[in-house]
């Protein structure tokens, strides 16, 4: 009985030590953007274009990406810290307002990978240009009153979710995690468990 009660114990006690290294890999936020009348789970991906990790991440989501369900809504989110961050980011909303292709995303994360200067809004319609990007309709849309609003969403955002750095997944506007989830392919991995949790969450009648 003793034995029986011993093995039972250590059972229970791996299963604990099991289920807080689980919860480990990811932050439930405080302030919570989960709402039960969501009709589909979000997945908001924090990045930069001046990140390596986040050029990384963005290599092995995009067949993910691809291939999300009808009942789940992704959106890539700049973070905004200040100075170069919000520079990026400010560029990153002027494209996704003028719905540029996803390989012109890529192209700007290699350049700048490659350390060439897109800093300045000169600077970077030139490099756009050769991307199939007029000039002047990225540089009228890149000081537009939409790419402010879009600035303003994001600077909610990285202070709501408590981002401190990217590259970051948030999930259902409730659950934040990185890198440190087991690196890219265990950030999605973990990012396919949490759907999976929203959506029963958001079946349950009301």
């Amino acid at each position: 009985m003793f034995k029986f009660l011993l093995v039972v114990l250590f059972t229970f006690t791996g299963l604990v030590g099991f289920n807080a290294l689980a919860d480990n890999r990811y932050t439930q936020l405080r302030t919570s953007g989960w709402s039960k009348n969501a009709e589909k789970v979000e997945v908001m991906a924090f990045f930069s274009y001046g990140c390596g990790h986040c050029y990384e991440l963005e290599r092995t989501i995009g067949p993910w990406i691809d291939q999300l369900p009808a009942d789940v809504h992704f959106r890539r989110v700049p973070a905004m810290f200040g100075g170069i961050w919000n520079t990026y980011g400010r560029l990153y909303l002027t494209l996704e307002i003028l719905k540029a292709p996803d390989w012109v995303h890529l192209a700007v994360f290699e350049a700048v990978r490659a350390r060439k200067s897109l800093k300045t809004p000169a600077e970077m319609a030139e490099f756009l240009a050769a991307h199939g990007i007029e000039r002047e309709t990225f540089l009228s849309t890149y000081h537009s009153f939409f790419v402010e609003a879009k600035i303003k969403e994001a600077q909610r955002n990285t202070d709501k979710y408590e981002l401190t750095g990217v590259p970051a997944l948030v999930i259902g506007g409730r659950y934040r995690f990185d890198l440190s989830a087991g690196g890219a392919l265990g950030m999605v991995r973990l990012a396919d468990e949490l759907i999976d949790k929203e959506r029963l969450l958001l079946d349950q009648p009301t």
